[in-house]
């Protein structure tokens, strides 16, 4: 009986934290960290305000799953692995990698985990190292190995890691760019997303074809 209970239970308390999650996100998405309360998150959620720290432990390590949760839905982690596993050419796998990211970052239907991950970029808190640690460092070093496979360099050469960040940065900003800026000043960046793909890898390419070439063996 105890056994029945117990296996009834844990579906119960895992969509019961999971509902938490998503309510917190939108309201740390909407208010920020500072603004966003315990008791506004449960009262939306439908659960006990004693909710939040029976799942997450209090509202500071519920806002740190939001922040890894946020990330999740910009790409996640199994999803790089599988594109750097697959057959193909490095760029092909970049592709596969930008083009999820720029369909998420252009998309009308925004996730809360965009904005909640921007302002956490554009206003970090004390919690800025858990999104850096737990979220983007394991991304990171899958990319890493892409890179440095487009190049033709060891991972631990530094443009490995210049590269690498500069080839985000339009992923960046995508993301912070006001929705009106890309309607009304640059459609182009929101009608054609496979096309804006396409011009986005022609330009990382050379880019990176000019970081190989200032970093190869020649110039050591």
């Amino acid at each position: 009986m105890n056994t029945k209970s117990g296996r009834a239970a844990r579906p119960h308390g895992d969509a019961t934290r999971q509902q938490l999650l998503d309510v917190a996100g939108q309201v740390f998405a909407e208010k920020g960290y500072a603004d966003a309360t315990s008791k506004e998150i449960c009262t939306r959620a439908g659960t006990n305000i004693a909710a939040v720290n029976y799942h997450f432990g209090g509202r500071d390590p519920l806002y740190e799953a939001v922040l890894v949760e946020a990330h999740q839905h910009l790409v996640t982690l199994e999803e790089m692995q599988h594109a750097a596993a697959m057959d193909g050419t490095p760029l092909e796998k970049l592709r596969v990698i930008l083009g999820g990211i720029v369909r998420r970052a252009t998309s009308r239907d925004a996730h809360w985990g965009t904005r909640v991950v921007i302002r956490e970029l554009l206003s970090p808190t004390a919690f800025a190292p858990t999104l850096v640690h737990r979220a983007i460092e394991p991304k990171a070093r899958v990319m890493l190995g892409i890179v440095a496979q487009v190049l033709g360099l060891a991972p631990d050469n530094p443009g490995v890691q210049r590269g690498l960040f500069l080839l985000m940065a339009p992923c960046l900003a995508l993301l912070v760019a006001p929705r009106g800026l890309r309607k009304d000043v640059f459609p182009a960046l929101g009608d054609d997303t496979d096309g804006l793909v396409e011009d986005m890898l022609a330009y990382v390419e050379a880019g990176l074809s000019a970081i190989a070439r200032r970093h190869g063996p020649q110039n050591r």
